[in-house]
Parts: C-alpha cells; sequence; structure tokens
C-alpha cells in the first residue's frame, strides 16, 4: 500500500471521543450520548465483538448488593487485597454504585441469578463479604451492549468507526483535544477532534509470553497490548502501580482461567497432588499466588482444581458455564485429551504477566471521576488504576467518564502539527522498509525478554538488564517491515508492548521493597516496607522525554482498615530510575544482595456456515438498520432452519416491539435448532420484554409442547415475568421430563404455592427432591426429605433447615446426622445446628471439628458463628484456627476479628 500524506487525513469531530468499545467504553458511550452530547467511538476492531466482555462473563466479583453486603466492608476488604496501597475514594464509588449499574443493566436485558423468590443468589467467595453474583447468560453481555448503542436515540449522538486504531491523544492548550490513528483495512490515515478523550482500551494482556509460546494464546483478551497505557504516557498523563503485575492461576496447557470463582461455590477448590488444600489467602491476590507458586514449585506439586468429588448436579452446572459462557473452546480442550470432571481434576499453573487495573493495581492514575492528571482525559475499565474493579468497576467508571467528560464540547482550534506528524511517521514507519524484520519474530523477542527479566520473582540486576534490552529495541521495532494496514497494526501494537515493558521494568527497580505477594516479590529486598513505601508509585513523561517517578503517600483512608494506617503527607520524588550496575568483570562496589528464598451438551446453535442462502446477507444487512417486526417475519417463516435461525438471532439482538410475542411463536418451529434458538433468545431477553397478553398465550400454549426444552423454558419465562399461576405450574409436576419438573417447582416457589411444592416432595427424581429442599421455608414441610433415601436430598433438606429454622424435634435429627458415613449429610447437618438452640447446637458443632472431611469442619465454624455470643462457641472456634484446612482457619478467625 502507499503511504497517505500527512495532509490527506480524514478529519472527525465530536463532543466526546471515546477510544475502545469493550465493557467500559461502551457505557462510556452511552452515559455521554445520554448527557446530549456528540460521541465518536472508535474501536480497532469490531464494537460488536471487542473486548474482554465479548469472550463472555461468567459472573461478577465484586456486587455491593444491599442486605447482603455493605459498601464500607467492600472497601475494606479491597484495601487489605492490595496490601493498604488504595485510593479509597475510588475504590468507593464502585462499592456505592455497583448495585444501581447491576439495576442498569438488567433494564438492559443483562440477567444476573436469581433464586425463586426474585432475590439476588450472592455467594460468598471472598471470606469477609459476599460479593460473587453469577450471570447465567454471560456470554451474550457483549451482544446486550451493542444492542442499546444500536437503539434509534443512540445512534443519532453516538457514531462508530470499526477497524480505526487511535496511536496517540492529542494535547493542546494543556488538555486533551483529540487523537491521531489510522484505518486497519483500508491504511486511511485518522483525525479527531474532541472536547474530551475517554481511554478504555483494557488491560497489557500481551506483555508476557505465554507458557504455550503463543503470541496470542494469553489470559488476558489478546487484542489487548497496552495501547491505552502508551497513549496515556506519550499525552503527560500519571500511571501509578505498573510495578504491581497481573498474574493468575491458569489451566495447564490451555491458559483459561481456572475458574475459582465460579467452582468454589459449587464445592470446587485447589490441592496439591496429595490432594491437601492449601491456599490460606482470604482473596485472589498477590498473596494467594505466592502460595501457590511456592506449592506447584515444591515437592508437592502439581497442583490442581479439584472438581471430581463433586455431584452430577453440580458437574453439570459448571460445565454449563465453564464451557459456554467462559470460554467455548475449553471443553474441546478437555475431550481431545479424555478428561472428564467427573474422573480428573484439572491441572492449573501460573499465567503470564500482565498490567491491568481491574485485576490488580496497575493502571492509569485517576481520580474519583475517573480523570486522568491531563484536563480532558479520562481512563476507565482495566486501564485505569481502581485496584480490583472488575466488570462492574469498569461499568461503573465508564458511567462516571461518559458523565464528567460531557461538560466538554468540540475542540475548535487547530490540532498540534508536530503531535499529528509524529503519530504518522509511528504508523507507516513500517511501509517505507517492508522487508524489515516480521512483527512476529520481533514481537516474541520482546515479550522473552520480559519473560526471562521482568516476571517474578524480581530482582535489581535482571530488571536493570531488562531496561537495556528494550532501550536497545527500540531500533529493532523501528526497523520492522509491514506491506498491509493489517501487518501496521500489529507493528504500532509492538510499540505499546515494549513501551509497556519499559514501564513495568523500571517501576519494579523504583520500588525497593516486596509488596502484593508474588505480583511484586523482590528477592534482594524481600521485606515490605511501610514505613517508607505505604505510597503509590506513579509515573510521567518528562518534558525532555524520560520516565520519571514520584512516591505519593496513601491519603488517609475512608474506611479504616486495621492492618494499614496511612498518613498522607508530602509527596517524594524519585526523578529517573536508573539501571544497577551488573557486569560480570571488573570490580563491584557492593555484592550482591538476596535472600535466595521464595516466599455436556448439543453443538452451538446459531452459525450458519452449513447454509449459503442469500437471504442470510440480505438479513445481516436488515439488521445494522434495526428493522421493525414486519420486515423480519418473512425470514422467520423462510423455508431454510438456517434462516430462522439468523432471524431469531436477530431479533434478539434488536429486539423491535413485538418480540416477545413472535420468539413464543417460534417455539412451536418444526426444526428444534430454530426452537432451542428462540428458548434461548427469551432467556436471554426476560428482563426488557413486556410481559403482555400475546406473550403470556404463547408461553402458555408451549407448556404443552412435545420438546421438554420448550416446555421447561416456557415455566421459567412465565416464572420470571409473573405471567404464570399455580394451576399452570402445578400441573407440570407429573411432566416425564426432570428439567420439566424442576422448572415446575422453581416456579411454585416463585408464587408461594409451598404446598404444592411440598407434595413434590415425592417425586422419583433425585434433582427435583433437591429443588423442593430448597424452596420450602417450614420445618415441617421439609420433615419428609430429613430421611430420604438420597444422601443428597437429605443434605439439602437439612441445609434448608438453617434459612427455615431447626427447633425441636429436628435439631434431634440434624444431631443424629452429624453421625452419618456421608459427608455430604453431615454438612448438611453442621449448616442446620447453626439454626438450633445453642444449649444443643455448641456442644455437638464442637465435636464436629474434629471431623475427618475439611467441608464438614467448614459447615461447622459457620454454624458456630451464629452462635458467636456463646462462651463455649468462641473457644471451639478458637480451637479452629489451628485446623490443617485453610479455609476453615480463615473461618475460624472471623471470630476474633473486631466486629
Amino acid at each position: 500500500m502507499q503511504i497517505p500524506a500527512v495532509t490527506d487525513a480524514i478529519e472527525l469531530s465530536c463532543d466526546v471521543l471515546v477510544i475502545g468499545g469493550g465493557t467500559a467504553g461502551t457505557m462510556a458511550a452511552l452515559t455521554a450520548a445520554e448527557q446530549g452530547r456528540d460521541v465518536l467511538l472508535l474501536e480497532k476492531a469490531h464494537v460488536r465483538h471487542s473486548g474482554a466482555l465479548a469472550m463472555g462473563m461468567d459472573g461478577v466479583n465484586n456486587a455491593v448488593i444491599p442486605g447482603r453486603a455493605e459498601p464500607d466492608d467492600y472497601v475494606a476488604e479491597i484495601t487489605r487485597a492490595n496490601d493498604g496501597i488504595v485510593d479509597q475514594s475510588t475504590v468507593r464509588q464502585t462499592a456505592t454504585r455497583g448495585f444501581s449499574m447491576v439495576r442498569r443493566l438488567e433494564s438492559y436485558g443483562v440477567k444476573f441469578e436469581k433464586d425463586e423468590h426474585g432475590e439476588y443468589a450472592v455467594r460468598q467467595v471472598h471470606r469477609s463479604g459476599s460479593y460473587v453474583l453469577p450471570m447465567p447468560e454471560g456470554k451474550d453481555v457483549k451482544k446486550v451492549l451493542y444492542r442499546q448503542l444500536r437503539r434509534r436515540e443512540m445512534r443519532e449522538r453516538i457514531r462508530i468507526e470499526n477497524r480505526v486504531m487511535p496511536v496517540r491523544v492529542l494535547t493542546a492548550e494543556g488538555r486533551a483535544v483529540g487523537a491521531v490513528g489510522f484505518n486497519t483495512r483500508t491504511g486511511e490515515f485518522v483525525t479527531v477532534r474532541a472536547g474530551a478523550v475517554i481511554l478504555a482500551t483494557g488491560a497489557c494482556g500481551r506483555l508476557g509470553l505465554p507458557a504455550s509460546g503463543y503470541l496470542y494464546g494469553t489470559y488476558e483478551n489478546p487484542t489487548n497490548a497496552g495501547d491505552g497505557y502508551a497513549m496515556a504516557y506519550h499525552a503527560g498523563a500519571e500511571l501509578t502501580g505498573i510495578e504491581c503485575f497481573q498474574i493468575n492461576p491458569l489451566m495447564k496447557d490451555y491458559n483459561g482461567p481456572a475458574c475459582a470463582y465460579v467452582a468454589n461455590p459449587f464445592g470446587g477448590y485447589q490441592v496439591n497432588r496429595h490432594g491437601e488444600r492449601f491456599v490460606d489467602s482470604d482473596y485472589w491476590s498477590g498473596q494467594m499466588m505466592s502460595e501457590f507458586a511456592a506449592e506447584l514449585d515444591s515437592d508437592r506439586g502439581p497442583v490442581y482444581l479439584k472438581l471430581s468429588h463433586l455431584p452430577e448436579e453440580s458437574i453439570s452446572a459448571l460445565e454449563g458455564i465453564l464451557h459456554s459462557t467462559e470460554r467455548p473452546t475449553r471443553g474441546t480442550f478437555h475431550a481431545n485429551r479424555g478428561h472428564d470432571y467427573r474422573t480428573h481434576d484439572v491441572e492449573m499453573h501460573i499465567s503470564e504477566i500482565g498490567l491491568c487495573g481491574g485485576h490488580s493495581a496497575s493502571g492509569v492514575r485517576v481520580d474519583e471521576h475517573a480523570r486522568t492528571t491531563v484536563p480532558g482525559l479520562y481512563a476507565a475499565g482495566d486501564l485505569a488504576c481502581v485496584p480490583h474493579n472488575y466488570m462492574i468497576g469498569a461499568f461503573v467508571f465508564g458511567d462516571l467518564a461518559g458523565a464528567d467528560a460531557s461538560r466538554f464540547s468540540t475542540y475548535e482550534g487547530a490540532l498540534p502539527a508536530a503531535q499529528v506528524r509524529e503519530a504518522h511517521d509511528l504508523v507507516y514507519r513500517p511501509l517505507r522498509h517492508p522487508d524489515g524484520p516480521p512483527q512476529p519474530q520481533v514481537e516474541y523477542k520482546l515479550r522473552r525478554f520480559v519473560n526471562d527479566y521482568v516476571a517474578p520473582p524480581k530482582t535489581g540486576a535482571r530488571l536493570s538488564l531488562a531496561v537495556d534490552h528494550f532501550e536497545r529495541m527500540r531500533g529493532e521495532i523501528d526497523g520492522m517491515g509491514a506491506r498491509t494496514p493489517h501487518e501496521l497494526m500489529r507493528c504500532a501494537e509492538v510499540s505499546f508492548i515494549r513501551d509497556c515493558a519499559e514501564m513495568a521494568a523500571r517501576s519494579s527497580l523504583a520500588r525497593t521493597e516486596s509488596r502484593w505477594g508474588l505480583y511484586h516479590e523482590r528477592t534482594d529486598h524481600p521485606q515490605r516496607d511501610d514505613d517508607g513505601w505505604l505510597h503509590h508509585l506513579d509515573l510521567r513523561k518528562s518534558p525532555s522525554g524520560a520516565m520519571e517517578f514520584t512516591a505519593r503517600p496513601v491519603e488517609p483512608y475512608l474506611v479504616p482498615v486495621e492492618e494499614f494506617t496511612p498518613v498522607g503527607g508530602a509527596a517524594r520524588h524519585l526523578g529517573e530510575v536508573h539501571p544497577e550496575n551488573v557486569a560480570t568483570a571488573g570490580e563491584r562496589d557492593l555484592a550482591p544482595v538476596g535472600s535466595g528464598v521464595r516466599a455436556g451438551a448439543d453443538a452451538p446453535l446459531g452459525t450458519f456456515a452449513a447454509s449459503h442462502s442469500p437471504r442470510i446477507l440480505e438479513l445481516l444487512s436488515l439488521a445494522d438498520d434495526q428493522p421493525e417486526l414486519p420486515l423480519l417475519r418473512p425470514f422467520l417463516s423462510d423455508p431454510d432452519p438456517a434462516v430462522r435461525r439468523a432471524a431469531v438471532a436477530t431479533l434478539s439482538e434488536t429486539v423491535p416491539a413485538g418480540t416477545g410475542p413472535a420468539l413464543a411463536e417460534t417455539l412451536a418451529d418444526p426444526d428444534p435448532g430454530v426452537r432451542a434458538a428462540a428458548a434461548a433468545s427469551l432467556l436471554e431477553l426476560v428482563e426488557v420484554l413486556p410481559p403482555g397478553g400475546d406473550l403470556s398465550r404463547g408461553l402458555h400454549a408451549a407448556l404443552a409442547h412435545k420438546d421438554a426444552l420448550i416446555r421447561a423454558t416456557a415455566l421459567d419465562v412465565l416464572r420470571a415475568l409473573r405471567l404464570g399461576g399455580e394451576a399452570a405450574y402445578a400441573r407440570a409436576l407429573t411432566d416425564p421430563a426432570i428439567e420439566v419438573r424442576i422448572a415446575s417447582v422453581r416456579a411454585l416457589v416463585s408464587v408461594g404455592a409451598l404446598d404444592a411444592v411440598a407434595r413434590a416432595g415425592a417425586d422419583p427424581a433425585r434433582e427435583v427432591r433437591v429443588t423442593v429442599a430448597r424452596g420450602l421455608d417450614r420445618p415441617e414441610a421439609l420433615a419428609p426429605l430429613l430421611h430420604d433415601t438420597d444422601v443428597l436430598v437429605r443434605a439439602a433438606a437439612l441445609t434448608a433447615l438453617a434459612t427455615a429454622g431447626c427447633p425441636a424435634p429436628y435439631d434431634e435429627t440434624a444431631l443424629d446426622a452429624l453421625a452419618a458415613p456421608s459427608w455430604q449429610v453431615r454438612a448438611g447437618a453442621a449448616a442446620a445446628l447453626g439454626a438450633a438452640a445453642p444449649a444443643r447446637a455448641v456442644p455437638a458443632l464442637a465435636k464436629a471439628l474434629g471431623d475427618t472431611n475439611a467441608d464438614v469442619r467448614k459447615a461447622a465454624v459457620l454454624a458456630l458463628l451464629e452462635h458467636a455470643t456463646s462462651e463455649e462457641a468462641r473457644a471451639a472456634l478458637a480451637t479452629a484456627v489451628l485446623d490443617p484446612d485453610a479455609d476453615v482457619r480463615a473461618y475460624a478467625a472471623r471470630a476474633a476479628a473486631p466486629a
């Protein structure tokens, strides 16, 4: 291709420029548009499929739901998880605004798991609070957001430019005024003038090299190459915490998440090769990763995620989440190795390093309004340094950025010519020597150096060598060759990775202590130094172009945390950080210092490659124009099932008026694939469908369909929309399909028809009886199930007594069950005794602390916490802090924690 002239740039303008169309960027664009601003959204891929969210999301890790958690508790939890280095005012934004964001997402059609009473099914994974909110249809979140962007009222305000990659933010008059980039398909040069710029480009996931050696086999979305980190740095914004890496425990040879946040609530946990639990940390954090690394490197390794002990119901549910929402290829990976969760535990290893504010603490410095230190420039999502902010935090800060950026209108002055020329040279330089080293080779070498010299455990010597290598590689990167716009994009990404690698190495050199466990473990400075380093480490580009540092004291906390006492005060300017002398010959001033010790289903529907019908292309072209239902009806009745499936997918994306009844009609389609697609769409859209009479009639008609999937779906949607009644739900209790009977029980619970639910306690299927037990709220109704022949049913009934109450004589049943041969029954009995009279319960629970099964001991500890006003209970809990199991110790320690 030819290099376009600088003067041939395509110039765009807007009030608010959003760079990145993922989680935070989408929300920022929507909020700014709602404020009446003209928004331009630039995405180097396509917004429909871009960002980490497009890969699917199994749940929310930080939902502070009123009645289930308190904002102050969450702020304290994050403060501890990040070893005290936090700006609590930013973390508190997520804590206080997260619930309203959950409700806003629900109004869009995102579904969060709820129980039969419509309450959020928040689960406890972190030991000091319940914040994990599963998302049963999390694979569709991005589709829901894209549907919002394409609403007519949003399209009038939001212009989306896909395949446009910004490389630099433009600044003038002391503020951000636009950006420069290029089209990754045509190669056209693009400039943008804007009133404000919001960076939402995600983490720097392509920093370290995965153990597999694949450049794009990263844990994070591999398109996230640190674009925003580099653009913020070159625009003059401060970055902070870059020495605090993101490192995760992943599946060996697959590099996908081991999914403890998903598996732990089902009963999964991490074990060494002897089957012993070993993680003692109270959070998925750097400290936990240190414990993980130590176990992995010891003679007790390798390490596994243990699932094989779980009952079939739990494993089936996990497979549904992990093989569809979390990673669609994961089921294939296991199948090709002959592995099954029922017979094989999942081997784990440690990921490559990356930079990520949302999962650790490395990002662009922002305040509680998402403002960076450059006026008019904002950062949100994994790019922003709001520690452990996760998905809900990305949405919250996208919303904050969009709202605050709406104060600005389009910049009217001249764009800075020198900055535009510099960006033009960065983009098109590889075309001037097309036979130069190809990008994959240069990138592999760069990231190999990251692994060799920057990944923990860190030393000053290795970090110094890293700085030397990264400086030298500037010339190699300048010499890369390219011939196409796509190759230009990859070359620009390598320059971003190099910038981030240098930031990581120099920041790690500057912080002369160890903190955050494995995230910043320096063997030559092995101790944490709160006196000298309870500071943020900020970096910026100096006027001379050098990377300089400031140690900024942590401000006094809004929420006190006993372990840390920040005092604020003046910042400490460090200036440039120079490499150490690591020569191998000649005299040394000092000897090197180091400790030397380290701390099931059918094939997916909705793909249409098998059909060559031109009608599908016609349908796809219609979808971009938000068609009304009459235009789509001919496709819903097309003779080709593939066309009808595509029409259902278009309905779920565009949601014109009448979508609900149309999908309900499609439940009667003769093709099972079309019916399944319609059922999935109804479940996806259940939060946003108006509960009209036509929809109700269609769903009630579907209750008589021959397909069990359709009958179960109809029950679930009727329940969610409050369109059904006891009579219709009760008829399904005799359905031949287990999944229909389970849906019937859940529906009956939702309308309070507990007498009918209790009658279902005689169902021949264990799964149905377990669902019945979970839905009953009176001990006398649970009585038959307490003596069920199936151990899982008895366990569920006993567990239900913990909330239904456990008066006499049910407390006697629970006491007897503590001696049952099945650990599930013993664990349920311990849970039940948490609601019994202390005089009967506490002695038995204290004895249960010696049970051979760790899950029983954990249930006993949790039940004793319910009786913590009893001196005998507190004495028993004091003995449990020495338990060999990490979970039992941690829960027992809560009894000694201050209220």
